[in-house]
């Protein structure tokens, strides 16, 4: 396959590597990256095989600007949900191709070791059965690519356990430890799960790699910028200084913000992520552990 690449952080750098062993890629993105592959947006859109690794809220925004072709396919490799509008990042896409022509890329995948060729496994979704064997056929022998037609499922669960991954900071911030963590994780999943199902997600997607898999990993390391910025907030620092001191971004702390809205206009019950969420606004998270704990449920 000839694919392109759009986004050349560190997730995009690390799709570069991996997709370049098996397949011809070019790469762009607004600053020049030293890649084999790097050349401008003209080039990469060329490319009938895209795959979109910009940040969540640049993406309604970038595609606004940059209309695709209704030839286009397009593989979303980015997780969060748009703020603004609420909506779901295949939502946003939805509006400028056709539904076969769009996939999603989710699980447990840190940059860094797939930068490495470690063993990885993902999970391609896409309502186009045929896209998505070709996207998952496109990857290299040491990452095991599954596919599922579970869009919406995908969708939630890359962007809700970056939540998670931010109160799981949080409660090894404030040294609580194991027992609190793995409860943490398993309310969590439940809570994530709740949210899904609201919205058609089906129960085997978040107990497998795109849910279960993705929260245990992003959740548990400090190469997790969200477990980082959990982390932070546990130690008294402000959401300016551990976001200046991650020079990347943390899409979790968009998406605490965007399903606490949701999850107030639908009624969802998301206590996890309410709380994430205040904290974020300034809650004490000594206080927020209190009031999870005095919780009835």
């Amino acid at each position: 396959m000839k694919i392109g690449i759009i986004g050349a952080g560190q997730w995009g750098s690390a799709l570069d590597f991996a997709l370049s062993q098996k397949n011809e890629v070019l790469i762009t993105s607004r600053h020049h990256h030293d890649l084999p592959g790097f050349t401008t947006l003209e080039k990469v859109l060329e490319c009938e095989y895209l795959v979109l690794v910009l940040p969540a809220q640049v993406i309604r925004p970038w595609l606004s600007e940059h209309p695709l072709s209704h030839d286009h396919k397009v593989m979303l490799a980015s997780k969060g949900i748009d703020i603004e509008t609420g909506k779901f990042l295949n939502q946003i896409l939805e509006e400028y191709l056709p539904i076969e022509h769009m996939a999603v890329l989710s699980g447990p995948s840190f940059a860094a070791e797939v930068r490495k060729g470690l063993p990885t496994a993902v999970v391609v979704s896409s309502h186009n059965a045929q896209l998505a064997k070709r996207y998952a056929d496109a990857f290299p022998d040491f990452m095991k690519a599954y596919t599922s037609d579970d869009v919406i499922g995908a969708e939630i669960a890359g962007a809700y356990k970056n939540v998670i991954a931010i109160a799981s900071g949080i409660s090894d911030g404030l040294a609580l430890g194991h027992n609190a963590r793995a409860a943490l994780l398993a309310r969590g999943l439940v809570e994530m799960d709740r949210f899904g199902k609201f919205f058609g997600a089906k129960n085997e997607t978040f107990l497998g790699l795109s849910g279960a898999g993705d929260l245990f990993l992003t959740a548990s390391s400090t190469l997790s910028r969200n477990y980082r910025v959990g982390l932070g907030l546990a130690q008294g620092k402000s959401l300016k200084d551990i976001l200046i001191d991650l020079g990347e971004v943390a899409e979790g702390v968009y998406t605490a913000q965007a399903i606490y809205a949701v999850a107030h206009k639908h009624e969802i019950y998301t206590p996890i992520a309410n709380e994430v969420h205040a904290i974020l606004q300034g809650k004490d998270p000594k206080q927020s552990i209190t009031d999870l704990l005095e919780r009835k449920s």
